[in-house]
């Protein structure tokens, strides 16, 4: 564990987080299940989610920790999902101190080429379900002065050809980040995101990506970071439980670029 995460803790805190069977939703799991906390964890794949589950018990710091899960696609155009998410978790643990909104995907194609069904996919997981998930969560955030930490991108910050969907819902997620940071400030309910640069997860690969394409891309990714690497899930869920956690108390509103300094490279 990080220093900086050495004075953190969740204990008898609620934590949601969408997209946890995968890649930076799994790992922010097992953070917070190691930092204390009570999760409700959802994804699409249930032996996956399972696995998750599995990974976060052996971290927890006590068997009291309660871990829930629902198998579902947040995604879909039926609301009823979502609804579902929310009245387990509270039915579950009778409160809600943070949401995760990690869930979602990527399509390639640019504006001649990407569909409006691949569209629709894109902006109904990466942007509307997380509006509808918030709109039910603050009520319950409000209770408890907790805050919402979205998963957005460094796409949201910086223009990228060839996954035009994927940015437009990213810079749709900051400018929510924003909003809502600035609607429930008064409430004492924060709301951040953090904006990874290339990460080391299964969502190029789910894009389309076969595993030579995928090594070019991260070879290639090398010279696209400051740092000259790409990055790793826990680096990124350290920023997620850092955000979220009392050690951020006067931070909202903020976009964080978790992305080895790509969001401040320019090309020369």
């Amino acid at each position: 564990m990080s220093k900086l995460l050495s004075n953190i803790s969740f204990t008898s805190k609620v934590v949601l987080i969408t997209g946890a069977s995968s890649g930076i939703g799994r790992e922010t799991a097992i953070h917070f299940s190691r930092l204390g906390a009570h999760l409700c964890l959802t994804g699409r794949n249930n032996e996956r989610l399972q696995q998750t589950i599995e990974a976060c018990r052996q971290q927890r710091q006590n068997s009291e920790q309660k871990i829930i899960s629902h198998v579902g696609d947040i995604g879909s155009n039926d609301q009823k999902a979502v609804k579902e998410l929310m009245d387990k978790t509270i039915a579950e643990y009778n409160r809600l101190d943070v949401l995760v909104n990690n869930a979602g995907i990527i399509e390639m194609g640019t504006i001649e080429t990407t569909s409006l069904d691949q569209y629709d996919r894109v902006m109904n997981l990466n942007l509307r379900a997380i509006y509808h998930l918030t709109m039910l969560a603050v009520p319950y955030l409000i209770q408890s002065k907790g805050n919402i930490v979205n998963v957005s991108s460094v796409n949201g910050i910086r223009s990228f050809p060839g996954v035009l969907a994927y940015n437009i819902s990213k810079a749709g997620l900051d400018q929510l980040t924003r909003c809502t940071a600035l609607e429930l400030a008064s409430k004492g309910v924060r709301v951040n995101s953090v904006n990874p640069g290339v990460v080391v997860t299964n969502i190029h690969k789910a894009s389309g990506l076969n595993d030579e394409q995928y090594q070019r891309f991260l070879e290639h990714s090398k010279t696209t970071h400051a740092i000259g690497r790409v990055g790793d899930v826990a680096e990124i869920a350290s920023a997620i439980t850092y955000l979220a956690s009392d050690s951020a108390t006067f931070i909202t509103g903020a976009s964080l670029p978790v992305d080895g300094g790509r969001h401040a490279m320019c090309p020369r």
